[in-house]
């Protein structure tokens, strides 16, 4: 929808609106997603209205029918509209001067569309960023917005980066190379070295890990500057101690978890599945997966970032056929060596089906999913809790670590995967794992039982008049008494 059409929308039923969202996000996967259900969910509270800005390359991605990658678009409950990092490739900063050029560029873009949501007669309210977009804030500020954060993570992930930048960094770093040591933060369970973010530990960060990090931590100065309020995706039920635990730190609201109702998947509501900025094959997929056994089915994904080495493909193709069950495989064609192609073939040819891209939360939900083999990003670990699906846990970097431990030693939902010394899951490992979470013994059925209950809980959270409803309006409340003190 252009502006123009948009406004004439916006003067038929949105004036009245007194709070607009501006939720700025980066333009991946593990991003546009939980921000895109936020806003729709801050857009179904009366009284308000939201819009979604993410990088030009990945808006470009999310409508690739708009001939024009700068046009603004309408689901018919949220506009979007995206900002220009001065690239608009989709490429990661290579040093810090690109990341300070395209820092500059945020800056510029993303205080245009303020200004142009102001002139369409939608006055932004309030900013909201996903994790470390530090420009936001400085956004915020030139135009003295108060600003909110939205944590993607776990809140035990964001108690954790409170208190390594608040007193632990020293710690933590000295004992690095020790990765059954435990760290005892304020108020969570003891934590081991390796359940921690990698950022903390890598002894060769590349200049993206360093980058990172860095973002991190002028978050988190800039959150202790501005007292923000801070959104996080979980649910009571899931981290009720880390949230607790931060209290005395921060104000904190459990907005979780950010994913769309299971309704929306089994009546096709386009606005409310998730957004892919990959290309599937639905039909064939779930027609397969319709002609399978109840839970005979193993799944298996690392999401939209991580790329498969030719060892690494071989040890996981050899480990599913040792194990001898039916798997759905996604092996993302983008940045796929051509030497992993011939593993591809051999797997289509078995037992297994490989795909390129699917519906991740349509496929955990369908009835003949056994398990999930996952790189353990958060927004995946939410859609096997919400699907009830134990976990196979194989992480590598970031905050999947602290995920897997999540999974395998507080919910118990799951088993954690080792890699060996070159960071491959081999093949003897993931067929004795896959035998645990796919047998019938008593740690199965257990594992099996605390997933149903996880997912009882997961859906008594997102109920309507639930906790999460109740969070958002209470957050509401807040951010109005704010802009009301302000005036």
């Amino acid at each position: 929808m252009s502006l123009a059409k948009y406004e004439n929308h916006n003067n038929n039923g949105e004036q009245g609106h007194r709070s607009h969202f501006l939720v700025v996000a980066y333009g991946i996967q593990g991003h546009i997603n939980p921000a895109r259900t936020l806003a729709r969910r801050l857009a179904q509270i009366g009284g308000c209205s939201a819009t979604l800005s993410v990088p030009i390359s990945g808006h470009r991605r999310m409508f690739p029918s708009h001939e024009n990658s700068c046009d603004e678009v309408s689901d018919g409950l949220i506009s979007y509209i995206p900002f220009s990092d001065g690239k608009d490739d989709g490429s990661w900063p290579m040093d810090s001067e690109d990341r300070a050029q395209r820092h500059e560029a945020n800056f510029r873009s993303l205080s245009a569309v303020v200004n142009s949501l102001a002139a369409s007669g939608r006055p932004v309210t309030c900013m909201v960023c996903t994790l470390s977009m530090t420009v936001v804030v400085e956004v915020a500020r030139e135009h003295q917005l108060p600003f909110v954060v939205y944590w993607i993570q776990p809140a035990t992930l964001l108690a954790t980066y409170y208190h390594y930048f608040h007193g632990h960094e020293k710690l933590i770093v000295q004992h690095d190379t020790n990765p059954t040591y435990e760290v005892n933060l304020p108020g969570l369970h003891p934590l081991r070295i390796c359940d921690m973010p990698t950022f903390f530990t890598e002894k060769t960060q590349n200049y993206l890990s360093k980058m990172v990090l860095q973002a991190f931590r002028e978050l988190f100065e800039q959150m202790d500057q501005e007292k923000s309020i801070v959104l996080v995706n979980t649910f009571d039920e899931l981290e009720d101690v880390a949230l607790k635990a931060m209290q005395p730190y921060m104000d904190v609201f459990a907005v979780g978890p950010a994913v769309p109702p299971l309704g929306a998947l089994q009546h096709k509501n386009a606005s409310e599945a998730q957004i892919h900025l990959f290309k599937h094959d639905e039909k064939n997929c779930m027609e397969w997966l319709d002609a399978q056994l109840e839970k005979s089915v193993i799944y298996l994904s690392f999401g939209s970032l991580l790329s498969y080495t030719k060892r690494q493909a071989e040890e996981i193709l050899h480990g599913l056929q040792d194990h001898g069950r039916p798997y759905l495989w996604v092996v993302r064609k983008e940045g796929r060596a051509e030497e992993v192609d011939f593993c591809i073939r051999e797997a289509n040819a078995g037992m297994g089906m490989v795909v390129e891209w699917c519906d991740q939360q349509k496929v955990l939900s369908h009835p003949s999913i056994g398990c999930f083999v996952t790189h353990c990003g958060w927004n995946s670990t939410l859609e096997a809790i919400v699907s009830g699906v134990p976990m196979l846990a194989v992480p590598s970097w970031s905050d999947q670590p602290m995920n897997a431990f999540l999974v395998e030693k507080e919910w118990r939902v799951g088993v954690r995967a080792e890699r060996d010394e070159e960071g491959v899951l081999t093949r003897e490992e993931l067929a004795t794992c896959l035998d645990l979470l796919m047998g019938g013994g008593e740690k199965t059925m257990q594992i099996r039982a605390n997933a149903n209950s996880l997912k009882e809980r997961a859906h008594e959270a997102v109920a309507s008049d639930g906790p999460l409803e109740t969070s958002l309006q209470n957050f509401i409340k807040s951010m109005q008494n704010l802009n009301q003190s302000r005036k």
